[in-house]
């Protein structure tokens, strides 16, 4: 039998659970050991064993995930976006993952390929490059021409990233519940992984995607500087996705040197929080994933959007009470906050107390970005004085809140849109129109 390259991916399902499996006991065995070995030491050695103990894991779920593609990835990528829910030196391991998606072999992408347009790729398309441009946890992205001549780009998901779904994800939930490392109850973990469940099966089925783009293409239609891709079709289906081709400048090259001044950056940023707000507030579907490579810029001001496999539908509740919530936050109404918190279920126990001490600690720092003043979000470090704050605040205070699975992906999209600004250098002032939305209301 030959040997598996370095190239290649587990994709059978007794590979993958062999894989997971293994990750599994060596981790319990570690925490075990841990927990065994802190019995005799002092607090101090047993923190500074625990921290290690914490890295140690982040690196090896890190590894294992990013060699497995598929949804584990996919749930690995969104969990080092929780902050709140795992400890800090394993999320800053699976950070990783954000960007470590080596492609599969070109023999994989074409049997899938064939299979699912049934027949050879030259029946479909005059050109095809065997070299992906782009590669994810679920699928990877290669241009091609089609017969009559125009330029697209086509989204091969992998091989039995479905019929994977449930195993990976018990086991990476098995593996995050291990020792007690997260600071959540049993019910909230449970209710993200059903909100990451439900999203998975939606970024699974290309199909959903092609309607998702003709909705925010109707959506957007008279924002002339919003570019969507166009759905070809005859060429499309739940595994496979051909698009026309829509280029722009990456993210990492949006600069003084590529034609993009300061102000040109500041329209972008101003822009990006018009749609997202215009999108939750008024279409409540919102694009849900903020990672750079589904952007791209260009000179005339207008922006690209790509993948719109993750989506969220906001029921109207929702987002009438992430409006309370944001209201409060800005005008400094501690009990508001607290109720509104409290009704989405941000807020794990109405019994346990919230000193107002603590939201004056935490919130100025997270709103600061909505400034009527202007903010410089190229030199905010509101990432780094969170990590401080959360340093200086008490573990059970810290404890009286947990992840939300109404709110975990518009979070996602409001923190993954701040290294966006952050990259663009961006000076803007989002505080008036925020303001006008929260006024207006839900359109």
């Amino acid at each position: 039998m030959a040997k598996r390259g370095r190239d290649q991916r587990p994709t059978s399902s007794r590979g993958r659970l062999w894989k997971l499996t293994g990750m599994t006991t060596s981790i319990a065995t570690r925490v075990a050991t841990h927990q065994v070995k802190g019995w005799f030491q002092a607090p101090e050695a047993r923190e500074a064993n625990r921290e290690a103990l914490m890295r140690h894991i982040g690196r090896e779920v890190a590894a294992t995930l990013g060699e497995m593609k598929g949804a584990v990835m996919k749930v690995g990528q969104i969990a080092s976006q929780m902050q709140d829910v795992l400890p800090r030196e394993i999320a800053e391991q699976l950070a990783v993952l954000q960007n470590a998606s080596a492609p599969m072999p070109f023999h994989v992408i074409r049997r899938q390929l064939e299979q699912a347009l049934g027949g050879p790729i030259a029946e479909h398309f005059s050109h095809f490059e065997e070299q992906p441009f782009a590669a994810a946890s679920i699928g990877q992205v290669h241009r091609a021409t089609t017969l009559s001549g125009e330029p697209v780009v086509v989204k091969v998901q992998y091989p039995a990233v479905k019929a994977s779904i449930d195993s990976d994800m018990k086991h990476l939930k098995r593996i995050l519940k291990l020792g007690s490392l997260l600071r959540v109850d049993e019910n909230a973990l449970d209710a993200v992984f059903r909100e990451i469940r439900t999203q998975l099966d939606d970024e699974l089925d290309y199909q959903k995607e092609a309607d998702n783009l003709r909705l925010f293409h109707e959506f957007h239609a008279d924002d002339a500087d919003v570019v969507i891709p166009r759905v070809f079709p005859a060429l499309s289906n739940a595994s496979v996705l051909t698009l026309s081709l829509e280029e722009g400048t990456p993210l990492e090259q949006v600069n003084d040197e590529n034609g993009f001044d300061q102000a040109l950056r500041d329209r972008f940023g101003t822009r990006l929080f018009d749609l997202i707000a215009r999108q939750i507030f008024d279409l409540r579907v919102v694009h849900c994933d903020p990672h750079p490579g589904n952007f791209a810029f260009r000179t005339d001001g207008s922006i690209v959007l790509y993948d719109f496999g993750a989506v969220k539908r906001l029921p109207e509740q929702d987002v009438q009470l992430m409006a309370r919530i944001v209201r409060a936050a800005l005008d400094g109404h501690w009990q508001a906050l607290d109720q509104a918190l409290l009704e989405i279920g941000a807020r794990r126990d109405r019994s346990e107390q919230v000193s107002e001490r603590l939201y004056r600690n935490w919130v100025p720092l997270l709103v600061q970005g909505f400034s009527d003043q202007g903010f410089d979000f190229g030199s905010a470090r509101i990432h780094q004085e969170l990590i401080q704050q959360a340093k200086r605040t008490p573990l059970e205070e810290m404890l009286k809140f947990q992840p939300c699975s109404r709110t975990l992906l518009v979070q996602r999209v409001v923190g993954g849109h701040y290294w966006t600004l952050k990259s663009l250098r961006v000076k803007a002032a989002f505080r008036p129109p925020l303001e006008e939305l929260l006024a207006r209301g839900p359109g």
